[in-house]
């Protein structure tokens, strides 16, 4: 595993395409029980080489009603985008996370993982990259079901506060998902 997680984070495969700088963020151990897979780091992430270290993160942190310490003990959480650079700034926010990476490394890693339990799918790419057609028509659908997507996969919008909105409209996703997702995840980390 740390030959694996050395050589990602020398990977410079997309660098031409990257405005900002290769800066690969990724955590991982044999060890993890849950796999958090996100979509790809922001500038600050891109900055700091912490993966969630930001307002997205804060507020995954408390869906899953999980400190700091454990959220970033490698030995109970992996951290892994489906793509591993910032991937620079459009017009309506991030883009989209580069399509090398995940095909790259994503089984690499996982492989090297049997203790895991669980496998987060936060936000669109990751549920697209992962369900494929058992995906349903859109991210909630895909969330409001995601019962028949475990014990493997927790589909997930994104923890970004530009989704307050989506919570706002969707009542459900707190009684009923994060009640699940607390419980699931409490029961792996006991």
């Amino acid at each position: 595993m740390k030959e694996l997680l050395s050589q990602i984070k020398n990977c410079n495969l997309c660098k031409n395409h990257l405005k900002d700088g290769v800066n690969p963020v990724v955590a991982a151990s044999s060890q993890s029980k849950i796999i958090i897979i996100g979509q790809a780091p922001g500038k600050i992430v891109h900055q700091t080489g912490i993966p969630w270290n930001d307002k997205s993160g804060d507020n995954l942190r408390q869906w899953l009603n999980m400190d700091k310490t454990t959220f970033y003990n490698p030995e109970l959480v992996a951290l892994i985008p489906m793509g591993f650079c910032f991937p620079g700034t459009g017009k309506h926010g991030d883009l989209p996370p580069r399509p090398e990476c995940a095909p790259l490394w994503h089984n690499q890693l996982i492989t090297q993982m049997p203790k895991v339990k669980l496998i987060l799918l936060v936000g669109q790419y990751a549920q697209n990259y992962y369900l494929g057609k058992n995906a349903k028509e859109n991210l909630t659908e895909t969330v409001k079901h995601f019962k028949d997507y475990l014990p493997e996969y927790f589909p997930l919008p994104h923890p970004s506060p530009r989704n307050n909105i989506w919570q706002a409209k969707n009542k459900w996703f707190e009684l009923e998902v994060l009640t699940e997702l607390k419980s699931q995840v409490n029961k792996i980390l006991e």
